[in-house]
């Protein structure tokens, strides 16, 4: 068997932390949203950096040391228009998000396949669809337009690869894609955005996107080794190796070079 198999007692264990880390996610946006709603234009971006880790348990939290926390001029250029287009943006990625796992989860091999895999859709789609809204109303409060239209570049990526979606693995690996962009450009928008209300909204989703990265990484892992059977909770442990865990967390610093310029998805 592969060595790169995960152990899904982790999977397990991803999938309720992505459950707690969006509940938490949740709270943090409303009240970011609340606070920009409110907030005035910052007189004077903040002095220094700041790194803010993003942890659930022993499980790295996606855009740990990735989310570098504003460098002073980029934070100083940032204005509302960059703003609005950054929110935007956001929206559009994932609104192509839940047509994805929507349309996935319509699938024969996925509706009458593995029921795990099934599960983590129906969720993740409620997750994403919970993001698009955030992104959106924040986009509004700041005098901008709702984003209902899928990202341009990546929708034109999904068209190209839906034909060839035949297996359970073509849609896990279309959906790490669409998950590593989004963790990417939300923590790059971080350092791009220019209040603290909207740095709040960007990091408070960010890992989120990161964690279902981490449980599709770990999913994909088990389905290349030939194991499917071993993608449920609970599992036979021994049949999975002794260097699982690994295959989830391939970044100690979440990347960001992937992550989509903030025009990328705005409204025309």
């Amino acid at each position: 068997m592969a060595e790169e198999l995960i152990d899904t007692r982790l999977l397990e264990e991803l999938t309720e932390q992505s459950q707690d880390l969006n509940s938490d996610a949740v709270r943090i946006t409303r009240e970011a949203l609340a606070e920009y709603a409110q907030a005035e234009p910052e007189p004077e971006p903040e002095a220094e950096p700041r790194r803010r880790r993003w942890r659930r348990g022993s499980v790295l939290a996606g855009a740990a040391g990735g989310a570098v926390l504003l460098g002073a001029a980029r934070a100083g250029a940032a204005g509302a228009g960059d703003d609005i287009m950054a929110l935007q943006t956001a929206a559009s990625i994932e609104n192509l998000a839940v047509t994805v796992y929507t349309t996935a989860a319509g699938l024969p091999f996925i509706k009458g396949g593995n029921a795990t895999v099934a599960a983590f859709i129906a969720k993740t789609t409620t997750q994403h669809t919970a993001h698009a809204q955030a992104f959106n109303a924040a986009a509004t409060q700041a005098g901008g337009k709702a984003q209902t239209a899928a990202n341009p570049k990546y929708a034109a990526v999904v068209q190209q690869m839906l034909p060839s979606i035949k297996t359970p693995a073509d849609v896990v690996k279309l959906a790490i894609t669409l998950e590593d962009v989004a963790a990417e450009t939300y923590t790059a928008n971080v350092a791009q955005v220019s209040t603290p209300a909207l740095r709040k909204l960007f990091g408070s989703v960010a890992p989120v996107e990161a964690q279902h990265r981490a449980t599709l990484l770990a999913v994909q892992a088990l389905l290349a080794g030939g194991a499917p059977e071993l993608i449920a909770i609970p599992t036979d442990a021994a049949k999975l190796p002794s260097a699982a865990g690994s295959v989830g967390f391939p970044d100690s610093f979440y990347p960001t070079k992937n992550a989509s310029p903030i025009s990328e998805g705005a409204v025309q």
